[in-house]
């Protein structure tokens, strides 16, 4: 795989542990900021609603931007946010800068993954993606559980600064190493036209809502992983980290998997992958109160919910066309983490106003049903759609 490839693959690093790692400091922030679990939870729909919103904004007004130039002004973008979260004084001012901080995530991923298809023959193109993606899985079996440990021992805040950090050897990496592509002419700008024309595409449609209601079942359940396991499970606070390296283990694995596996056999490997991770979150509620079958669940859970990764990704560009490609990566990005916002909310709910904690896992396996039922329907039009194309009558006939 070329070079390019993995220094994407940097930049994904960074946003994957920004993302996440809040996860396992929902417990320090809470108590920091005197504010709720769910309260601090919605930091991460904060972030996830940022990705929704700057994915239309920052991709109407940098239609004519290179895409080398675009994705080190996002790491720009995302270093000052992580600076501003280290500098926040209070929880809206934190909110605040998650949300700016997200505005580089859903450009950084859909304009990437054009760049990282574009550099790999036609039956790599799942799997370069998946490589990209690689920086978020790695994000979670290293980043998340140092940034948790740091977090734990030297304040939340020092997190944050960590993660600035590595936007800035991101930025470097990404100048030296993507290749400069030539300036996008007017016809393919990523203007309102661009913008409609892929809202108006029912396949893409229906394949950004397959991807929302998977992702509403994984974040559903591991927005709260760290109380799950503390307050269900009964682990200590301390063997958080080391549980999120098995999560992230799983990531490793499913993402590269689902890689491999889209290559091959597309549609397969969607369903399936979908399947899975129902199957997985279901199994997970009956284990909770057993430490040995919980981990393994979890390293599951990370298995199957990014094994959908790359078979949804892949799925949209294809459906997508032409100069809509960077636009309809983008949206699928954001449709990605408007699936952890909802995700985080109903988790939440469930906590709150639902039979509690200890069913989040069991609500959350119903959702990716859901997205089953929709990748579905998607293929029982786009069969409909074969039938009916006319024949091609040759002249002379």
């Amino acid at each position: 795989m070329p070079i390019a490839l993995y220094a994407l693959t940097a930049g994904a690093f960074g946003i994957g542990v920004t993302e996440f790692v809040i996860m396992g400091l929902l417990l320090d922030v809470s108590a920091d900021l005197h504010v709720s679990i769910s309260a601090a939870g919605l930091l991460i729909s904060g972030y996830a609603l940022g990705v929704v919103v700057g994915a239309p904004i920052l991709g109407a007004i940098t239609g004519r931007m290179t895409h080398k130039s675009l994705l080190m002004a996002l790491m720009v973008v995302f270093t000052i946010g992580n600076i501003a979260c280290a500098l926040a004084p209070g929880y809206w001012s934190l909110m605040a800068a998650r949300v700016l901080t997200a505005f580089a995530h859903a450009s950084f991923f859909g304009i990437g993954s054009v760049v990282a298809t574009g550099l790999v023959p036609q039956d790599r193109k799942a799997s370069a993606i998946a490589i990209m993606f690689t920086g978020l899985t790695v994000a979670n079996i290293l980043g998340v559980p140092f940034g948790t440990w740091l977090g734990q021992h030297f304040g939340w805040r020092s997190t944050f600064w960590a993660v600035s950090l590595v936007g800035v050897i991101a930025w470097a990496v990404i100048a030296l190493f993507v290749p400069q592509d030539e300036k996008k002419p007017a016809s393919e700008e990523a203007g309102s036209e661009n913008l409609l024309a892929v809202l108006g595409r029912v396949p893409v449609l229906l394949g950004l809502l397959t991807t929302v209601l998977s992702w509403i079942g994984v974040f559903a359940a591991f927005t709260y992983i760290a109380p799950i396991l503390t307050r269900i499970t009964g682990f200590s606070d301390a063997a958080v980290s080391p549980i999120l390296l098995v999560f992230g283990g799983g990531l490793i694995v499913g993402n590269l998997l689902g890689g491999r596996l889209a290559d091959k056999r597309l549609v397969p490997a969607l369903l399936g992958s979908l399947l899975a991770l129902s199957v997985v979150l279901i199994a997970m509620s009956f284990t909770l109160h057993n430490q040995v079958l919980t981990v393994i669940a979890i390293g599951l859970l990370g298995a199957a919910g990014f094994a959908t990764v790359p078979p949804l990704q892949t799925w949209v560009l294809e459906k997508a066309e032409g100069a809509g490609q960077s636009l309809a990566s983008g949206f699928n990005i954001a449709a990605f983490n408007l699936g952890n916002a909802i995700g985080a909310w109903l988790g939440g709910f469930v906590i709150d106003r639902g039979p509690g904690l200890g069913s989040v896992t069991l609500v959350a396996g119903f959702v990716p049903l859901l997205a089953l039922a929709v990748a579905l329907l998607a293929l029982r039009l786009e069969r409909r759609k074969s039938y009916r194309a006319p024949a091609v009558v040759c002249p002379g006939e």
